[in-house]
């Protein structure tokens, strides 16, 4: 019994000790002192309670102070409960420091956390880097397209991060810029001569105004013939123009087959009407010849003269146009 208790006792102090470094990193809180950052047990502690990762605080701030910055470990700690990337901070105001950069920790942590990369930012401000338009095709006055290719210099503007427009907005302004220049020239020919002109008119317009980049230089890359729009616009009108004309032509014929067609159906009504009337009179006749109005040799005097007639039209070509001779009643 008395050999139990020293052993329970000793392994009450183990667990013990154990569980107070798994709860405070001792090593962590060593690393720092010979790192000469001032750092207690209790802050590293109250990390732990605060759901805070010590070695993501330590850690960028031990390089920060190595760095020469002055920085606490409640600037990061807030930083990092606000949801930001301390190292990529820490990391961007070191860059800034070494490049003589005005980058303050306030600064350096809003651009954080608007969710763009500070450290990148600061390496394309003393860096510049290049970015390439796609191929923007415009078109000349005389009707013949270009296609160009523009490399745009730009360098990150720190004032103008939070708020500011990214590359995109760039790329979109000096294609516009391009389309605006061949549009306004009277001749492909000078726009393929004089190449630069398109790079000056548009680095004159301020572009980078509202932006997080400032532009430095607009290089046309690459500048190309393409199709002649205006002879391609004017052969679609011309070929516009002639389907008007010929459906007004066919509209036209439909009218004139339509009138042909009404002008015969009248002929063929005032012909009906000519046949009804011819049919009556052979009863015409014999009524005549009932009443006395009518004799024999005026009704001879009659159908001689009716073949005469008939003669005279199959003489002349009008055979078709004959009407049949009535017999005698």
């Amino acid at each position: 019994m008395d050999m139990i208790f020293p052993v329970l006792l000793l392994a009450f102090a183990l667990i013990l000790v154990f569980l107070f470094a798994s709860f405070i990193p001792v090593r962590l809180w060593i690393t720092a002192v010979f790192a000469g950052v001032r750092v207690g047990l209790t802050d590293l502690v109250g990390m732990r309670l605060r759901k805070v990762n010590p070695a993501a605080i330590i850690g960028p701030l031990i390089a920060a102070t190595k760095a020469g910055l002055q920085l606490t470990p409640s600037q990061l700690e807030s930083h990092y409960l606000a949801g930001g990337r301390v190292d990529k901070v820490v990391n961007a105001l070191i860059s800034a420091d070494k490049a003589e950069l005005a980058l303050p920790f306030q600064q350096a942590a809003a651009i954080d956390l608007a969710g763009r990369d500070v450290l990148e930012a600061v390496k394309v401000s003393v860096n510049p880097k290049v970015i390439e338009t796609p191929r923007v095709a415009a078109m000349a006055k005389d009707g013949i397209q270009l296609i160009a290719v523009a490399r745009v210099t730009v360098r990150a503007n720190i004032n103008r991060l939070v708020g500011g427009a990214g590359e995109e907005t760039i790329l979109a302004r000096v294609g516009e810029g391009i389309v605006s220049t061949i549009g306004s020239a009277d001749s492909h020919k000078t726009v393929l001569e004089n190449p630069d002109a398109i790079s000056k008119t548009v680095l004159g317009k301020g572009l980078d105004a509202g932006t997080a980049f400032e532009i430095l230089s607009i290089d046309i890359a690459d500048v190309d013939v393409g199709k002649n729009i205006g002879a391609q616009l004017q052969t679609d009108q011309a070929e516009a123009d002639k389907r008007i004309a010929q459906a007004k032509a066919e509209e036209r014929r439909a009218m004139a087959v339509a009138a042909e067609q009404e002008m015969k159906a009248k002929v063929q009504e005032m012909r009906a009407k000519v046949v009804a009337a011819e049919a009556e009179i052979p009863l015409a006749i014999a009524e005549a010849f009932r009443r006395g109005n009518l004799g024999v040799m005026d009704y001879v005097r009659y159908r001689n003269v009716s073949a005469d007639t008939d003669m005279r039209r199959a003489i002349a070509g009008g055979a078709d146009d004959v009407l049949p001779v009535e017999p005698s009643p």
